[in-house]
């Protein structure tokens, strides 16, 4: 069995040059974005499907660790898949890994991401890097885009802020002091890498309707990556409407039909 991993140049940036589709707590909605979030996959764990089901086998099988990839067959790996997800016995996931790069996300949304204990986080420092002071470099929440008098003073607020920090850095003033001024809405870039179960665990509660929009962008963004590289671990990856009722306590009332609304919707 291989250890090595493949790069891969597979990319979810929207080619819509000024347009996002975002989901919020109501559905739904278009609203013009200065940052494009991009999200790449970065690697992965060779054959990841393959790997969990030779895991899960051997655990039953009297059979070489060295033979269990090439005694793999697919039709096998599916239904010996569903089976372990199904019963919950979902160690076997732990094997595989998918590290992503990601571009465009701003830090409210970076500081719910590192809430995923387990998963491995690399994040732009502001404290080593100059922020952009150009506007156009924080995230603008589509409620605050739809609202031209919400918008006007958001961007003003934003202008304010970024003359602040660049003329405390020309003071002398440490960019890692300077920083504090900065809007939370900045955008950065950051590298994780989350094992196949963790990201089972991401996905549920990301991509709910309820979450947060910008997470639930960048979840459904990573949901494509995976399931192309990965069909079977991530069949039925996502929110626990789409396979049956909702776990929430308070529903959104508004359940995706299947996986394609959720992808594609």
């Amino acid at each position: 069995m291989r250890n090595s991993r493949r790069n891969i140049r597979a990319s979810t940036t929207d080619r819509r040059p000024k347009y996002n589709k975002f989901v919020n707590r109501g559905g739904p909605e278009k609203a013009p974005l200065f940052v494009i979030m991009n999200v790449i996959l970065l690697a992965h764990t060779p054959e990841p499907d393959s790997v969990v089901a030779a895991a899960a086998r051997i655990c039953y099988k009297d059979i070489a660790a060295s033979e269990l990839l090439q005694a793999e067959e697919q039709n096998l790996s599916r239904k010996l898949i569903a089976d372990l997800f199904q019963s919950g016995h979902m160690s076997t996931f732990e094997h595989v890994s998918f590290t992503f790069g990601v571009d465009g996300l701003s830090r409210v949304a970076s500081h719910q991401l590192v809430r995923h204990r387990l998963a491995s986080f690399s994040q732009q420092s502001q404290r080593y890097v100059k922020m952009n002071p150009d506007p156009e470099a924080v995230i603008i929440p589509p409620s605050i885009q739809n609202n031209p008098e919400a918008l006007k003073l958001f961007q003003e607020s934003v202008k304010l802020s970024q003359q602040t920090y660049a003329k405390l850095v020309e003071l002398g003033i440490k960019k890692e002091d300077a920083r504090f001024i900065l809007p939370h809405g900045h955008s950065t870039r950051l590298v994780m890498t989350m094992n196949a179960r963790e990201l089972h665990h991401f996905f549920s509660l990301r991509l709910c309707r309820r979450a947060q929009w910008e997470i639930h962008e960048l979840a459904r963004k990573m949901l494509i990556l995976c399931r192309e590289k990965a069909p079977v671990l991530f069949e039925k990856a996502g929110p626990s409407c789409i396979f049956g009722k909702c776990n929430e306590a308070r529903t959104c009332g508004n359940p995706y039909r299947d996986m394609e609304a959720l992808m594609f919707d």
